[in-house]
């Protein structure tokens, strides 16, 4: 028997279940060094560590709950991150220990507090929950903890990323220092070390992800496009793989909305997730996906945790994740339970060794590819409808009585054609992408030129980002200074000590001599020096350097700095009427370093 070594009714519950054997974080945790210690767990999102908290605690549990059916105090203590995470830990551990009869209580964000505490007074054995609510329940007295024989923190890293520290720590100094403490995660970063030091005894490390970090199960593919064809380029995606579930992960809620709206135009059935959804919203969205009436989900990361889909086999990283683990965990989502997935992550042109990098200190092995063409993709749907039509079906005697009466109307051709017609049109169209050659990259940046700017004059003012310079003050005075309209002034380059723009050389000598007549001491934005700048923003670069102590070629002097004009011009300075005026000017700069006058940033010192 594969579970000779479990309680038997636990056994019974995971063949009943299909479970064949153990998966390696499941067997390490009942090994004989590892019980009744603290432990530490670092294993990959999809390898079976949810079944693993139960069967860590499995037989204290079953000691102590065997002449009783309900409990004083909850044994057994599950803190998750988000809701879906939570609910689903639920499901796991009441299927586990449903033989043996013991309660489970969930305790998450969103749900009805009242029904909760009376979940908690029913006496449970085990309690799941998030944070926040786990803490509320513990001030007001509903959650006692003084019963408990361990606790279990899953995906402790995140946790700590989404700001619940001192949730956490509120709740383990409630705890009895007799517990067991069991922190599972995909990664150990140096905040859950620490957490572990503060909590944990004699703990024994358990790590499970191997050598490479990269999930064995997932294909990582990453996907150059130029920043313009992002939503074309995830369109093609989507109907090349043609998964049976897909997610999309963006980095806000906006993107998540653009991103829902622009794929139920374009015909796919999709749902979203993202923290501005109700907990009604997500169980209908998570159930829609489950019934197959959606097949695609755009989520933010937060959102996303917790979701598991036994069909999602293709995960789009639709913005460039912020680290290595954040990549890990949304890619985690697909690959489960020995299944094959794909990762794909959209790599504009001008962010390739930013992930690069990323991929090198995740050490993953990613396959660096062009968009799916629609050429590629009909290839591809081609040879799916012949393998949907040829495979060997049954029929009753109505579809043959019908085939019958179809055939003595129109030629085997005609209907084969219509069948192939039907099925293409519940296909989404995909999307023309532009070629990804040096050449279309250029001439891209040349079409994303306004018109009327093909011939350009540079200009630049006084004043950059030590003073605290932004386009929203600055467009302002070049119009009231030069006597020209927004549509007149091209691309804005915010320097460190000036700012440079483009003006249409057609107007240029007009926009020069405005500039000069306007020019005044009087008032502190007319004082400040706007001035054409024939060499345009490269300048910058070598004057940078120069300031730096480096070398750009023939020195011709030392740089002369502005100073700073104080914290910003968000509110002008005090006394002006003019809003976006930058603060007022310091002394008249020496060519010195200040020492001593002014703090970091722009500050006055006293």
């Amino acid at each position: 028997m594969p579970f000779e070594t479990l309680p038997p009714m636990i056994g019974e519950a995971m063949t009943e279940r299909g479970y064949t054997d153990l998966t390696p974080v499941q067997a390490a945790v009942i090994e004989d060094e590892a019980q009744g210690r603290d432990l530490i767990v670092s294993a990959q999102t999809g390898s079976g560590k949810t079944v693993a908290f139960g069967l860590v605690m499995a037989d204290a549990l079953l000691a102590e709950t065997a002449n009783l059916t309900l409990t004083e105090a909850p044994l057994m203590l599950v803190i998750a991150p988000t809701r879906e995470l939570a609910l689903q830990v639920s499901r796991e551990l009441g299927w586990l220990y449903a033989k043996a009869g013991l309660r489970i209580a969930t305790c998450v964000g969103g749900m009805d507090a009242s029904k909760e505490r009376r979940a908690l007074r029913a006496g449970p054995a085990i309690v799941v929950g998030t944070p926040g609510r786990l803490r509320d329940h513990l001030e007001r007295g509903a959650l006692d903890l003084s019963g408990l024989l361990g606790v279990v923190l899953d995906e402790a890293d995140e946790m700590l990323d989404m700001g619940f520290r001192e949730d956490l720590e509120e709740i383990l100094d409630a705890t009895p220092e007799t517990r067991r403490t069991l922190l599972f995660s995909a990664t150990m970063p140096r905040p859950i070390v620490r957490l572990a030091e503060r909590y944990q005894q004699d703990a024994l490390r358990l790590s499970l992800v191997g050598e490479d970090r990269g999930h064995g199960d997932i294909s990582y593919k990453a996907i150059t496009v130029s920043p313009a064809e992002i939503e074309n380029a995830v369109v093609n995606l989507l109907r090349f793989h043609e998964a049976e579930t897909a997610i999309l992960f963006c980095a806000t809620r906006d993107n998540v909305r653009r991103f829902h709206a622009t794929l139920q135009e374009r015909g796919f059935g999709v749902v979203a997730l993202s923290g501005e959804h109700s907990q009604s919203e997500r169980n209908q969205a998570l159930q829609a996906l489950r019934d197959r009436r959606a097949r695609v989900c755009v989520a933010t990361d937060v959102a996303a945790r917790g979701i598991d889909l036994p069909t999602l086999s293709l995960v789009i990283h639709v913005e460039v994740p912020r680290d290595a683990e954040t990549l890990q965990h949304r890619s985690g989502r697909t690959g489960r339970a020995g299944k094959k997935g794909t990762a794909a992550i959209i790599v504009p042109f001008n962010r390739r060794r930013r992930v690069e990098g990323m991929l090198r200190g995740a050490r993953i092995e990613a396959e660096w590819m062009d968009a799916p063409t629609p050429e590629m993709i009909r290839k591809r749907d081609r040879s799916r409808l012949i393998d949907l039509l040829t495979a060997e079906t049954d029929f009753d005697e109505y579809d043959r009585d019908l085939a019958n009466e179809l055939m003595a109307k129109r030629s085997p051709e005609d209907i084969a054609a219509a069948l192939v017609q039907s099925y293409r049109s519940k296909m989404p169209e995909p999307e023309e992408l532009m070629p990804n050659t040096p050449e279309a990259r250029d001439k891209a940046k040349a079409d994303r030129h306004r018109p009327g700017f093909e011939d350009v004059a540079w200009f630049k003012i006084g004043v950059g980002r030590r003073q605290n310079a932004e386009p929203r003050w600055i467009l302002p005075l070049l119009c009231r200074r030069g006597h020209i309209t927004r549509n007149e002034i091209g691309a804005i380059r915010v320097g460190q000590f000036e700012t440079w723009f483009q003006v249409p050389t057609a107007i240029a000598p007009k926009f020069a001599a405005a500039v000069a007549r306007t020019a005044s001491a009087e008032d502190e934005q007319d004082a400040i020096v706007i001035e054409e700048a024939p060499e345009g923003p490269r300048v910058e670069a070598r004057q940078n350097r120069r300031d730096r102590g480096g070398h750009s070629g023939a020195h011709d002097g030392p740089r002369v700095r502005p100073k700073p004009f104080g914290k910003g011009p968000r509110k002008g300075p005090a006394g002006s009427k003019k809003p976006g005026a930058p603060f007022k000017k310091g002394p008249k700069p020496t060519g010195k370093k200040f020492a001593g006058k002014r703090k970091p940033g722009g500050k006055q010192g006293k």
